[in-house]
This record gives structure tokens, C-alpha cells and sequence, in this order.
């Protein structure tokens, strides 16, 4: 099987990343960007974001996860802790973020440390979600081999019938995690591939920027 696709290509000329457009704090700046992209409506999960994480195999491994807050502590979300990136988080906390806003023609790269939330705010968190997001945090085994789905949908029939008119509570094996940024990287699409890339990194417990080449 062979396909060309070397004339796929679009020219980014939307919008443009100047120093003078920086904030002290590229949190700030990412809230600006953030909240762009969530008014864009071309844009249906502006919290959509790639999570990379080293496995235990030795290959890293990304996959598109919910960012569900952020704050002066980092980028939240929320997993099962027994997960493939579970089980790779607690073996490397050094993980990757990214997202990707193709109308906007911006991506965002945060590399930093992921640490568990603690369990009064997993916990919060989780009686916000819908009664049918609490039951499959408890039905799905997450990352295991399974026979078939009808593994799934039969526990599912069954704590729905166990818990009928009763609150479910967090299982001890789902909750949160912030990561706290090292680096954040901002990256505007801009003519002729010479994209505006700048980076923020911290150094002395202080944020500082350098420009990167495209």
C-alpha cells in the first residue's frame, strides 16, 4: 500500500506571535489562547489535549484526554490510576501535553511533572460528573484485556441496578492529576513554514522566553 500525500499542505496566515504579545506569566498566556479557541466555533473540544507518557515497554505513547482545569499549579485531569498511563505516570512523572487548534492555526506544547490531585478534590470533582460517567469509572477495568463488550455492558446493568437512587461514590483507583509546567511552548503557523515558535522555560523558580527557529 502506498499513498502520496505530499500535496496536502495549507499556508498559515491567520495570525502572528510577537514579544510584544507575551505576558510575564505564560499561564496568562495561555489562558488568552485558551479561551479563543473555546469561543471558535469551529472548534468542538477546545480542552482536548495529547498526553504523552513513557510505558513501560520503553515507547513513549500518546493519546487525546479532557483538560478540565488549570490553575497557578498546572493542567488538570482526570484518569484511572490503574490505566496503561496510570501505571506510566507513577514510573515517570514526566509527562507531555499538547494541543492542537487547527483554526486557529496554533499549537500549545507543555512539558512538566504529573502528580496525583488529592482525594477531596478527585472526589469533587467526580460527583459533578453525570450518574453514567460515575458508573463507567467503576465498570471499565481500563487498559485490560477484555472477552468482549458485553463484559462491559453487563457490570454496567448491574451497578446500575445496585446503586438505583444512591449515590456512587469515587472509586480509590480514579482520580486527578496536575501537571506542573517546566516549559511551555507557543506556536503560531505563519507563512512559508516560518512559524512563530516561542518557549517558555523556568529557570531560579523564575519564567523566562526564547525564540525557536521553525
Amino acid at each position: 500500500m502506498k499513498k502520496d500525500l505530499g500535496h496536502l499542505r495549507k499556508s498559515y496566515e491567520k495570525h502572528r506571535l510577537e514579544e510584544s504579545q507575551l505576558k510575564e506569566n505564560p499561564m496568562l498566556l495561555f489562558e488568552e489562547w485558551f479561551e479563543l479557541a473555546e469561543n471558535d466555533p469551529q472548534i468542538e473540544e477546545a480542552n482536548a489535549m495529547t498526553l504523552s507518557t513513557l510505558g513501560a515497554d520503553g515507547y513513549p505513547k500518546g493519546r487525546v484526554v479532557l483538560l478540565k482545569g488549570y490553575d497557578h499549579r498546572g493542567f488538570i485531569f482526570y484518569t484511572n490510576y490503574n490505566s496503561e498511563k496510570g501505571k506510566a505516570i507513577a514510573a515517570h512523572p514526566q509527562v507531555g501535553v499538547s494541543f492542537f487548534w487547527s483554526s486557529q492555526q496554533r499549537q500549545i506544547h507543555i512539558v512538566g511533572q504529573a502528580t496525583q490531585l488529592d482525594e477531596k478534590e478527585s472526589d469533587a470533582y467526580f460527583q459533578s460528573r453525570p450518574r453514567g460517567s460515575q458508573l463507567g469509572a467503576w465498570v471499565s477495568p481500563q487498559s485490560q484485556t477484555i472477552q468482549n463488550r458485553m463484559v462491559l455492558e453487563s457490570k454496567l446493568n448491574d451497578l446500575e441496578a445496585h446503586y438505583d437512587g444512591k449515590p456512587i461514590p469515587k472509586p480509590t483507583h480514579w482520580g486527578g492529576y496536575v501537571v506542573a509546567p517546566s516549559s511551555i511552548e507557543f506556536w503560531q503557523g505563519r507563512p512559508n513554514r516560518l512559524h512563530d515558535r516561542i518557549r517558555f522555560y523556568q529557570s531560579d523558580s523564575q519564567w523566562h522566553y526564547e525564540r525557536l527557529a521553525p
